[in-house]
């Protein structure tokens, strides 16, 4: 069964949350999941960092 949040809606896994950093800023997986690590699955803190790495070139 898959987990859930309080309104009833299945979570997105690890994967797909680092699936979708990657796909929308360009960081490489590797860095999506060391994000992940640090920052927990905050996304909007999430999609802020995965920004700056990726202007970062």
């Amino acid at each position: 069964m898959a987990d859930k949040d309080d309104h009833g809606d299945e979570l997105p896994t690890l994967d797909e949350f680092v699936q979708r950093l990657v796909d929308e800023t360009g960081i490489s997986e590797a860095q999506a999941l060391e994000l992940i690590y640090l920052i927990g699955l905050n996304w909007s803190s999430l999609l802020r960092e995965a920004k700056v790495i990726a202007a970062q070139g």
